[in-house]
C-alpha cells in the first residue's frame, strides 16, 4: 500500500509529460503531411540534380 503513495504521483507526472509531448509535437506540425514523404520514395526524378552528377553519370 506504501508503494502506491509513491507510484500514483509518478504515473500522474509521466502521463503529463506524454501529454505535453504529443500537444508539443502537434502544434510543431509534425503530423501535418502523413503521405508526402512516402509518396516521394515512390516518385522516379530521371533528371540528375547536380552538374557533378551528370558529369559522372557520362563517363
Amino acid at each position: 500500500m506504501e508503494s502506491l503513495f509513491l507510484l500514483i504521483p509518478i504515473s500522474l507526472l509521466l502521463i503529463g509529460l506524454l501529454v505535453w509531448i504529443l500537444r508539443w509535437s502537434i502544434k510543431s506540425g509534425q503530423f501535418d503531411d502523413l503521405d508526402g514523404p512516402g509518396h516521394a520514395i515512390l516518385m522516379d526524378d530521371d533528371t540528375p540534380r547536380s552538374k557533378e552528377v551528370s558529369e559522372h553519370s557520362q563517363k
